[in-house]
C-alpha cells in the first residue's frame, strides 16, 4: 500500500467521522428544540405521542419518538440513542435508516393496538429497537464486526433487559417491548433475505 494510498484513507476516516459527528449534532439540536417547544407549550406538543387505538393516535406513531416528557426524559434517552445508532451505521448507513424507519412504524403500531390507555412518547421504543436488533445481527449474521459490536452493546446495555418487564411507574413498557420485537423482526427479515440470495440457482 502506497503512501498516498494511506493517506487518502486516512482523510477518508476522517471525512466519515466529521459527517457522523456533524449529522449528530444536528439531530441533537432538533430533539432540544422540540423540547423546547414543549416546554414552551406547557407539555402540548407530548398530547401527539401515540394514543392506542384511536385515530389520532397513529399520527403519533410517527412522531412519539422525537417527542418527550421532560428534559430528563430526553436526556436520558439522548447518549444510548446515539451510541446504539453510531455502532449501527458502521457496517451501513443505509442499513440503519431502513431499520429505524421499520422499527418506528412497526413499533409504534405495536403500541397503538396492544398498548395501555394513555399517550406514549419517546425514543426509548426505538432505542430498544436498535439494542435488540444489533444483538441478533451479532448472533445470527455472525460477521466478525456485528459479533464484536453485538458484544459490545451486551456488556455496556445488558441492564436494559429490566426495561422490558412491566411494573414500572411512569415508564411505557409497551414501547420497550414493541420497538424490542421490531428490532428483531427487522433482523430476522433481512437474515432470511441474505440467505435466500445465497443459495445456490
Amino acid at each position: 500500500m502506497t503512501k498516498n494510498t494511506l493517506n487518502n484513507t486516512e482523510q477518508s476516516a476522517q471525512s466519515g467521522i466529521k459527517i457522523y459527528l456533524r449529522n449528530g449534532l444536528y439531530f441533537v439540536l432538533f430533539l432540544m428544540a422540540v423540547q423546547l417547544l414543549t416546554t414552551l407549550t406547557g407539555g402540548g406538543l407530548t398530547a401527539l405521542g401515540i394514543e392506542p387505538r384511536t385515530v389520532n393516535g397513529l399520527f403519533g406513531i410517527f412522531l412519539a419518538p422525537f417527542i418527550h416528557s421532560s428534559w430528563g426524559h430526553l436526556f436520558s434517552n439522548l447518549p444510548p440513542l446515539l451510541i446504539l445508532s453510531v455502532l449501527l451505521m458502521i457496517p451501513s448507513v443505509k442499513h440503519y435508516i431502513k431499520a429505524s424507519l421499520f422499527i418506528i412504524i412497526v413499533g409504534g403500531l405495536l403500541v397503538w393496538l396492544f398498548g395501555r390507555t394513555a399517550v406514549h412518547v419517546g425514543a426509548s421504543g426505538w432505542i430498544f429497537g436498535l439494542w435488540a436488533l444489533l444483538i441478533y445481527q451479532g448472533i445470527f449474521r455472525r460477521k466478525p464486526l456485528d459479533i464484536i459490536i453485538g458484544i459490545v452493546v451486551l456488556i455496556y446495555y445488558g441492564g436494559m433487559i429490566s426495561g422490558l418487564f412491566p411494573g414500572q411507574q411512569f415508564v411505557s413498557v409497551e414501547s420497550h417491548l414493541s420497538g424490542a420485537a421490531a428490532g428483531v423482526l427487522f433482523g430476522w427479515l433481512q437474515y432470511r433475505k441474505q440467505k435466500q440470495n445465497n443459495k445456490p440457482v
